[in-house]
């Protein structure tokens, strides 16, 4: 399956569960250099997600790791401190989910429109249908 069939299956899986949450949601799928593979934005959504969704899924991308684990290391008086601010911004708070295939990094997918915690849970559902 290409990657583009398979973010789009990912797509397909955050915004049927969104839905059925009330939520409506942005989802980005982008590839390991952060360039978009696929984007849809759910009828209803506003428009600041869509940007959130975008950093969210190329944070996780660029540092191989969850937008969440990434706000950890990023937290004030840590060693990367206001790294948010390279890289065209970024997202140090959940939503962003690094996508593999086996135990190779192949992108990431951004979720930005509920609440922090359901664009977590949204996007982790979106990388277990990738």
């Amino acid at each position: 399956m290409s990657d583009v069939a398979r973010a789009e299956r990912a797509i397909a899986a955050v915004a049927k569960s969104a839905a059925t949450q009330g939520f409506a949601v942005a989802i980005t799928v982008v590839d390991t250099a952060g360039v978009l593979v696929a984007f849809h934005r759910m009828d209803g959504s506003v428009v600041g997600p869509v940007d959130v969704s975008q950093k969210k899924a190329r944070t996780a991308a660029l540092f191989g790791m969850d937008s969440t684990d990434f706000g950890q290391v990023a937290q004030p008086g840590g060693a990367i401190y206001s790294i948010e601010h390279t890289n065209g911004g970024l997202i140090s708070f959940g939503g962003g989910v690094v996508l593999r295939d086996a135990d190779t990094l192949v992108g990431a997918i951004g979720v930005a429109g509920a609440t922090t915690e359901a664009d977590e849970s949204l996007a982790r559902a979106g990388a277990q249908a990738y």
